[in-house]
């Protein structure tokens, strides 16, 4: 398999569930890459906030504006420094649609893990407003990524070393 270019215009979506490594792995991405890194959930209005953190699942309704903001953030990103990492859980195929009508190209990398790895993980973190028992709503909410999207599948495991070796091995960074 041919590995996908990823050109200096082109924004990495790190995704998945919470619990999956996005920030951690895409933070050290964007440094390993000399790109800005930015995270979605900063963009999320506080009620979408208060909502996740009493364990309330976010509607396709209330996720419209922060993914309206994640997309116009991404076009002024695009403006200023190119192309960027973000982490953003983009779980369904349309949210990453969204995100894809962006003014660069956006390549998706989904990351995944065990389901009672992201337990244990989501289970010992600090201080996020996301709990573990949001996992059974996000992980029936995935839509893997299909094969007529600009993306690909990393498994999350060992080191944030050893992930983000996994995916720059598995893109063509230009």
């Amino acid at each position: 398999m041919t590995k996908p270019a990823i050109g200096r215009d082109v924004h990495l979506c790190v995704m998945g569930v919470s619990g999956v490594g996005k920030s951690t792995v895409g933070a050290e991405l964007a440094r390993r890459l000399g790109r800005s890194f930015g995270d979605a959930d900063d963009l999320h209005p506080r009620s979408n906030v208060v909502e996740m953190a009493a364990g309330t699942p976010l509607t396709d309704t209330e996720r419209g504006p922060w993914l309206d903001a994640v997309a116009a953030w991404l076009d002024e990103q695009s403006e200023t420094v190119g192309g960027v990492v973000f982490a953003c859980s983009a779980l369904k195929r349309r949210y990453r649609d969204r995100l894809a009508e962006s003014d660069a190209p956006v390549f998706f990398l989904h990351l995944t893990a065990d389901t009672d790895e992201l337990r244990r993980r989501m289970t010992e973190r600090k201080g996020h407003f996301m709990h573990v028992n949001m996992l059974e709503s996000q992980l029936a909410d995935l839509e893997p990524i299909e094969s007529d999207e600009r993306g690909l599948q990393i498994l999350t495991g060992g080191s944030v070393t050893e992930t983000v070796e996994r995916v720059l091995a598995s893109i063509r960074p230009e």
